[in-house]
């Protein structure tokens, strides 16, 4: 079937009222679809071009995309126009991201506005809220079974509170990041309620079965997501009769994108958030958005574009607006999501693992394999490094890379497991297992940073040396995020050293879920500490904002060329980034004793005689000694700048 896409293009403009149409808005907007018409079409018509009404469903996508934009403010398209001209601003070095829990970090909308200047302090610049939409109560994944995309959770505040909240982030140079929970609704959202009602147009907008053969077809070729939890991806209900796909949890009802009026109606709630002031949306889930039988229904190609249409629809209708893909897949399937074309954001979970691997074994062999050939992305992209986040941490790291330094993945996995739920013998780290698998042996962890840094231990047994190390980890471990390139994200918390809160086990709604154990409430008392000389929240405060001081001044440390750096030192990962002011060379001691590197291994690493660390000013003269676990930021003094 095929289209004259120029004539359907004519024909909505005409439609248009004339009222409508006078002024800069409506040329900025008719530029911007005659731009990015074509490609918008080419995907919607491989995705949904067999329906008998797509003329007319792609009529009444572009009507709501100008209904958006004619009523986006003023500041917004202000906005929109800035990041057009500057459309890589992300990868800047200045960018440092932070993430939290309205909740956990103060209470309400109105609370975290009240608490800018810690934000400040510390040089954030891109702000993640974690999911605060409308959600029922009791189980609700964390606030990723999502009732209403237009509404706030009660206790948090209102939509006003978050769109007042965005435009002071915005006036402060902050850019505002959501989630977007773009694979599933709860079955308590209204289409879903809907559906249960029995209305055909929304009993459509998920997969709904009358019997277990569909299923059982699907289910012969996919995992399971939560194998404590459940097995398989369908749940009967009862009120309906039928079967539903539900991936994640029971509650949480899969959307059907082979739907158009699904497109449409996820369209529309993106648009809406983006003019509330949203900048990012981290699309949750992603690689499960498109289902085809016989397959795994992971990363499929439609999966992908799916998300190009979007990402074109929201170039037209809200042009400053970036996707974010959040995918804990295989490292070769993450970067497949991610071009200006799709998400131009990534999370790196592959530099998540392999930096904690490297802590474990005292070895950065496995993250120096790794980033070697899987750091690369398209220009105009950015990768979004991070220690930990609210998630837990799986072991995503490539078998091949391990194999390619002597280590079986199957057996390295379960070791990682023992280390950092401190089974292993001597292991420093105080983790939980999360969805451990008693059938394969595999599960994931979670704990906060200091936690699995040894900062607990040290703590609980009095250990001055440990309580060191663990700090020197935690700096350590975020000194990678901040130097690799890319938009490092600090999981609020981690600046101070807050520990595990093992208090989740006594509330019924959480106890299930071990990564309540690091979803931890702001201490502010612990904030203050980080002005108390010689305090463990000093030290580790005061050391990641001189690291983020220091990133902000060097453009080495914006998103482009990592070159992997040789050297003999196993423990010793080193590598160079290369900016406008020069060559960085830096310098990661993965290991619990001191390690002396001459002068002529300096000079091989092209760290010249009288070259400065960055991060304390010290010159180098006649090779230098890396204490544990430290860290050197080194720069000729002959670079310009």
């Amino acid at each position: 079937m095929t289209y004259d896409s120029r004539k359907l293009l004519e024909r909505m403009s005409q439609r248009i009222p004339a009222g409508q149409k006078r002024g800069r808005r409506w040329e900025d907007f008719s530029r911007r679809l005659e731009l990015h018409f074509e490609l918008l079409f080419g995907l919607l018509l491989e995705l949904y071009g067999n329906t008998f009404d797509f003329l007319y469903f792609v009529e009444d996508l572009i009507f709501s995309m100008w209904d958006s934009y004619r009523h986006r403010s003023r500041s917004l398209v202000l906005m929109d126009s800035k990041r057009e001209h500057n459309p890589d601003w992300f990868s800047h070095q200045r960018v440092v991201g932070a993430i939290v829990y309205v909740d956990l970090y103060a209470e309400t909308l109105k609370g975290v506005r009240d608490k800018i200047d810690y934000l400040e302090e510390l040089g954030i610049t891109y702000l993640h809220l974690m999911p605060l939409f409308d959600v029922p109560d009791g189980d609700n994944d964390g606030g990723y079974a999502v009732s209403s995309y237009r509404d706030v959770q009660q206790r948090l505040g209102t939509m006003d509170d978050l769109r007042e909240l965005a435009v002071l982030l915005r006036r402060k140079g902050i850019t505002l990041v959501l989630d977007f929970i773009l694979n599933h609704t709860s079955d308590q959202h209204i289409w879903a309620r809907k559906a249960i009602e029995g209305d055909p147009y929304y009993k459509d907008f998920y997969y709904l079965f009358p019997d277990r053969r569909e299923p059982d077809e699907y289910n012969l070729h996919l995992r399971d997501i939560f194998p404590e939890a459940r097995t398989g991806s369908f749940t009967y209900r009862d009120d309906i009769g039928k079967w539903v796909w539900t991936t994640f949890n029971t509650y949480q009802w899969d959307l059907n994108y082979r739907n158009h009026e699904v497109f449409k109606a996820m369209s529309r709630e993106m648009l809406f958030l983006s003019n509330v002031g949203v900048g990012v949306l981290r699309f949750d889930a992603i690689a499960f958005v498109w289902k085809e039988k016989g397959t795994v229904c992971e990363s499929l190609p439609k999966a992908h574009t799916l998300i190009k249409a979007f990402k074109a629809m929201a170039a037209i209708a809200a042009p400053s607006l970036l996707f974010k893909s959040e995918a804990i897949v295989h490292p070769d399937e993450v970067i497949q999501y991610i071009g200006q074309d799709e998400c131009a954001l990534s999370y790196n979970p592959l530099i998540m693992a392999t930096a904690w691997e490297a802590l474990a074994t005292r070895d950065p062999r496995l993250f120096r394999e790794s980033i070697s050939h899987r750091y690369y992305i398209p220009p105009g992209c950015s990768w979004v490094n991070y220690v930990r986040s609210h998630d837990d941490i799986g072991w995503t790291f490539d078998d091949s890379d391990a194999a390619a330094i002597g280590i079986n993945g199957y057996f390295h996995r379960k070791f990682l497991n023992e280390f950092y739920t401190g089974r292993y013998p001597g292991s420093f780290a105080r983790g939980l297992p999360f969805q451990e698998n008693p059938k394969t042996g595999d599960c994931r962890i979670s704990g906060t940073c200091a936690s699995l840094a040894g900062l607990e231990k040290g703590i609980v047994v009095g250990n001055e040396q440990e309580i060191g190390f663990a700090v020197s980890k935690m700096l350590l471990l975020y000194g990678l995020m901040f130097t690799l390139g890319g938009i490092p994200l600090i999981y609020i918390g981690d600046e101070l050293g807050m520990l595990n809160d093992y208090s989740y086990a006594a509330d019924s709604s959480k106890a299930r879920d071990s990564r309540w154990v690091h979803r931890v409430a702001m201490d502010w008392h612990k904030a203050d500490l980080r002005h108390e000389d010689g305090s463990i929240e000093q030290r580790i405060f005061r050391g990641m904002r001189r690291m983020i001081e220091v990133r902000k001044y060097e453009s080495a440390f914006s998103m482009g060329s990592l070159k992997v750096v040789d050297h003999g030192h196993r423990s010793l990962l080193a590598y160079a980034r290369e900016g406008e002011e020069g060559r960085i060379i830096i310098l990661a001691h993965f290991g619990d004793h001191p390690v002396w590197i001459s002068q002529n291994d300096l000079l091989l690493m092209e760290c010249r005689e009288g070259s400065v660390d960055l991060l304390t000013g010290t010159e180098l003269h006649n090779g230098l000694e890396i204490p544990p676990w430290g860290m050197l930021w080194i720069k000729s003094q002959d670079s310009p700048g």
